[in-house]
């Protein structure tokens, strides 16, 4: 991690907040702080999902699509600050919040200070003369006054269109984070925490209750009488959803089922993923980026490059694949692969624009480690064995979890998977052949150690 910021204030922000931008920045930093176990990264990805929840939250769930870069008619009026200002709200503070940013009297951009850190928490710190996670405390109580001054200023407009495929990416970033922070900090809590990642007092629970009511409201508001559209705004859903409506949702219901496991998301994730090879399938391979029977056009689009947004057809391939390693279904794989073949040559002179492509791609040569877990909820074991399991960035791994008897319509990957000896079992398979079955967290975690990467 850098101990240093760049004072580069010829990096002017956009002021414009996206939605998409902001799921997608969660997920990036939930990756960098699962890989490395560093508590800055998860501290800009729980302060991300914080923004989105705050600023771009329907009172009935699902997000708004963006708020305006402008306020009464001033680009950055709503986040910009003077000196004086910010030394008036922070009082006795103000000279350690003035060291943190930098600020002058001057400004940073146009006579107004745009907030950028200076110094790291640690160097802040001992300036200061305060204990190692002091300046991280008194930080956040400056933010806090800072933020209740703004939110006195006018608003910049909100575009509160809730867009599916947007959604989708969103509800990923909150299921994801649930398996991230656990409720309990200790080493049988699931995903992958650091034991002194104390900085939020968030947990899990907190961002799993906000990605079911997200889940919940997309599978009824936006999916009117079994139909997936694209957007819903003041009580009216309306467009034919496009191709990454529909995957982006898949993706997003199947993380959380590897979250909470509840087989309802499974099942919409999967009949989702077969309407959309029913409605946007192209023989040549790949998906059309509209509906077989939506409106007429002269010629169906099929973007395939990766833009703001991954392309449609790459979050397809991708959920297809991890459909697949859930399933053990061959023509979900077949048409992913078929997907590839679309891309191969451009993503190898242009990878960083394909790079949820190539994500994919990695998916699906890569050995998928498949866990599957039976057992009563309730026992302490289960809940261990799925701690291990949900524990930390692993990419190229899927987990299903079912008490017996299996639920209507569960993941073919726990089919046939009895408990040893009537306790709680976990199964390590690749290809759906498995290893021994383990009956305890520590055995599976020795298991998950001694297979290949997964």
């Amino acid at each position: 991690m850098l101990k240093t910021q760049p004072r580069l204030y010829d990096w002017v922000p956009h002021f414009e907040k996206m939605l998409y931008d902001n799921a997608q920045l969660a997920c990036a930093y939930l990756n960098a702080f699962q890989c490395t176990g560093e508590t800055f990264y998860g501290q800009i990805a729980q302060e991300t999902l914080q923004f989105i929840e705050r600023e771009l939250t329907h009172p009935q769930s699902g997000f708004f699509s963006s708020l305006d870069a402008d306020s009464q008619g001033e680009e950055g009026k709503f986040y910009t600050w003077q000196a004086e200002e910010i030394e008036s709200t922070l009082s006795a503070d103000w000279q350690f919040f003035r060291a943190a940013y930098g600020i002058s009297a001057t400004g940073n951009w146009q006579g107004q200070t745009i907030l950028q850190r200076a110094l790291d928490d640690s160097t802040l710190a001992a300036r200061f003369d305060l204990p190692a996670a002091g300046a991280a405390v008194k930080l956040a109580e400056c933010h806090a006054k800072l933020l209740a001054v703004r939110n006195i200023r006018p608003r910049p407009n909100c575009d509160d269109k809730i867009i599916t495929a947007w959604n989708g990416l969103t509800l990923s970033a909150f299921a994801r984070a649930a398996r991230a922070f656990p409720a309990s900090k200790t080493e049988n809590s699931p995903a992958g925490a650091a034991p002194d990642s104390s900085f939020s007092d968030l947990s899990g629970l907190h961002y799993l209750n906000l990605a079911v009511r997200s889940a919940d409201f997309l599978l009824t508001a936006l999916r009117p009488a079994g139909k997936l559209l694209r957007a819903w705004r003041n009580g009216k859903s309306s467009g034919d959803a496009a191709l990454e409506d529909y995957a982006a949702l898949v993706l997003g219901l199947l993380d959380l089922y590897e979250t909470d496991f509840n087989n309802r998301w499974f099942c919409a994730a999967r009949e989702l993923a077969d309407e959309m090879i029913a409605g946007y399938s192209d023989p040549a391979g790949g998906f059309f980026d509209t509906l077989a029977d939506g409106e007429t056009l002269l010629l169906r689009p099929k973007d395939l490059q990766d833009n703001a947004t991954p392309s449609g057809n790459a979050l397809a391939a991708e959920a297809l694949l991890r459909l697949a390693a859930l399933t053990d279904c061959a023509d979900y794989r077949a048409r992913a692969e078929d997907a590839f073949r679309l891309i191969a040559e451009n993503a190898v002179r242009y990878p960083t624009a394909y790079a949820r492509w190539l994500s994919a791609v990695d998916f699906g040569l890569a050995q998928v480690k498949q866990i599957a877990i039976l057992g009563a909820l309730e026992a302490d074991e289960t809940l261990k064995m799925l701690a291990v399991a949900q524990d930390g960035y692993h990419p190229n791994r899927v987990v299903a979890f079912s008490t017996l008897p299996l639920t209507p319509g569960a993941p073919a990957l726990l089919e046939n998977r009895p408990l040893v000896g009537g306790n709680p079992s976990a199964y390590v398979c690749e290809g759906f052949t498995c290893k021994t079955p383990v009956t305890s967290a520590d055995a599976l975690k020795a298991l998950l150690k001694s297979t290949s990467v997964g």
